[in-house]
């Protein structure tokens, strides 16, 4: 209680003056953890709370991205595209199995000087909201992201920032304010810092900007879901042979299958988000498919180099050489491991455990 008071005041009167252990905050344009400067170098694993053991294979991971250079991982209470994580019930309440598994991740990346960025909506075409869409309206979801900051600011959980609506894809099919679901979350404790992600003009009261959103004079952006862009990555390529199972899922191709070309591509916005920006995080099919996958999944692990002669043979099977070790190892070599770079520079290692 005594730290979450302090982390509140400090919001309130601005910048942090000295650093708090394990605490995300904002400073003009900046990112703070524990109070310095961090540029954020993420992977998306939206599906991470799918099942007990995704969820501990992904902790069990949590040391080989940080020895990569890797600081922040992205999870989501409704889980991504064809995922069925139900993280809220029809009552905006968390649902206490998903809120379990975020715990765990949650808590194992604060011993490791990690960051999480909590995504509360997913709309779009995940199975989540299929219980939801009927009877929600602005209330209802004002009320999730409350529960989630709540949920959040009990279990004295700083080391985070929370992503209300991914890609805006609630707004975009009901309606609903942004700002509003935003102002629900810092009314209930503002030093959770809350971002906005979509592509309409963005409303002022956020903490920071992602993905979607346009910059904002003076406040941080970071690509928080970041794809090649000289090819729709979610759409044919990854898409082109799906089919609907019995399970009502579509299945992934190509997972973790990457040419030179879209190496290149990535790594070239990997620099940009890094050096221009507040950050990256990689979004991938292989950190984002789920178990109905004829391959299985989703993958915590580095996986591959993806040096595949053929993108396109096979689609359906799993490439012994895809994954995404090949941006690993290019952040790696570029950016250098935490241990041996300037905290100031990229990331603040957790000295202090919470308390």
């Amino acid at each position: 209680m005594i730290k979450r008071n302090v982390v509140v005041l400090a919001i309130l009167l601005g910048c942090m003056s000295q650093a708090i252990a394990g605490v995300v905050s904002v400073c003009g344009g900046e990112i703070l953890f524990d109070g310095k400067p961090i540029k954020i170098i993420g992977l998306r694993c939206s599906n991470a709370l799918i099942s007990d053991a995704i969820t501990q294979q992904l902790i069990g991971q949590l040391d080989t991205f940080k020895s990569y250079g890797v600081n922040t991982v992205s999870i989501f209470f409704m889980g991504s595209r064809f995922g069925d994580v139900k993280g809220y019930h029809a009552d905006s309440s968390l649902d206490p199995v998903y809120a379990r598994r975020m715990g765990r991740i949650i808590e194992a990346a604060d011993e490791r000087g990690l960051v999480v960025l909590v995504g509360c909506l997913y709309w779009s075409t995940s199975r989540a909201k299929e219980d939801l869409e009927q009877v929600w309206q602005q209330a209802d979801a004002n009320k999730a992201i409350a529960n989630t900051v709540r949920w959040l600011s009990e279990h004295n959980y700083h080391n985070v920032f929370v992503d209300v609506d991914n890609e805006g894809m609630a707004h975009d099919a009901t309606g609903w304010s942004i700002a509003s679901m935003i102002d629900a979350g810092h009314a209930v404790d503002p030093s959770i810092m809350i971002a906005y992600n979509d592509g309409d003009p963005p409303p002022d009261n956020a903490d920071l900007y992602i993905h979607h959103s346009p910059k904002v004079a003076g406040k941080p952006w970071l690509d928080s879901e970041s794809t090649p862009k000289n090819i729709k990555y979610w759409g044919d390529y990854s898409k082109k042979s799906h089919h609907e199972t019995e399970s009502g899922y579509y299945n992934y191709s190509r997972i973790g299958r990457y040419t030179a070309a879209m190496k290149e591509a990535q790594l070239a916005q990997t620099r940009e988000g890094i050096e221009n920006y507040n950050g990256i995080m990689l979004a991938s099919t292989w950190l984002q498919c789920i178990p109905d996958e004829g391959v299985g999944g989703p993958f915590m692990k580095p996986g591959g180099r993806s040096n595949i002669d053929d993108v396109d043979a096979d689609i359906d099977t799993l490439h012994p050489d895809a994954g995404i070790g090949w941006w690993l190892e290019y952040v790696r070599d570029r950016y250098g491991r935490e241990s041996t770079k300037a905290a100031s520079r990229l990331s603040v290692k957790t000295e202090d455990k919470r308390k």
